[in-house]
């Protein structure tokens, strides 16, 4: 799924947390970001989507500034975060200074 199809792309940046897992001792101790170090300069595309809806062509090509678009979510319900199209955490959206940002209530966790 694009961009484009999941909805507005609020920010992309870089972050870098501890993992649990299993250390270099087998023992399911600690990786501390630094065992990562390889991995920190990966680029990664982070979409924040504030909600779905279809419409068809002919009415997406009558879109124009101030349209009010009807979405499949409600106002204060949970926005999905994904990072490279796979969802990863639920947020809400907040304002920091004059930006968008997004706090995160609710981490996904994998399936595998």
């Amino acid at each position: 799924m694009s961009s484009d199809e999941q909805g507005m792309l609020l920010d992309q940046h870089q972050s870098t947390q501890r993992t649990g897992g299993l250390g270099a001792d087998g023992e399911g101790g600690v990786k501390a970001a630094a065992d990562l170090e390889a991995v920190f300069d990966v680029p990664v595309q982070l979409a924040a989507v504030l909600g779905h809806t279809k419409m068809k062509v002919s009415d997406l090509l009558h879109l124009d500034t101030g349209i009010v678009m009807e979405l499949d979510r409600k106002v204060g319900e949970a926005i999905d975060v994904y990072v490279n199209n796979r969802l990863i955490a639920r947020g809400e959206v907040v304002l920091v200074e004059d930006k968008l940002g997004v706090t995160m209530t609710e981490i996904i966790k994998a399936d595998r």
